[in-house]
């Protein structure tokens, strides 16, 4: 689903629309909440309605990584990953491991 396809969803699903806006924290961004949401709707199909607290939690990680740099392990990472395939996140913050600093910085 792309992001066109995710607003198209949103215009034909309101009421599971609102259900999802319900789940944004006070503290995410427009940008963060708009990425967070397109993961929520593109994986909510495959979780029943009264369990959807894996999938939130998932999503929780997958923004986590993305935008905050937090890590967790291979598999979860993979599967999280997995389930954003195709959500384009612009100006995503890059960040550098202190392992990666250091090895730079005896490089110079």
């Amino acid at each position: 689903m792309s992001a066109v396809d995710v607003e198209d969803f949103v215009q034909q699903n309101r009421a599971l629309a609102e259900e999802v806006e319900a789940f944004r924290g006070y503290w995410e961004s427009d940008k963060q909440w708009q990425a967070r949401r397109e993961f929520i709707l593109r994986n909510i199909g495959d979780y029943e309605r009264e369990q959807l607290d894996p999938l939130l939690a998932l999503s929780m990680v997958w923004a986590n990584n993305v935008f905050l740099g937090c890590r967790y392990s291979t598999e979860l990472l993979d599967k999280v990953k997995e389930m954003a395939e195709g959500i384009v996140v612009e100006d995503a913050p890059v960040f550098k491991t202190r392992d990666e600093i250091v090895k730079n910085q005896k490089a110079r």
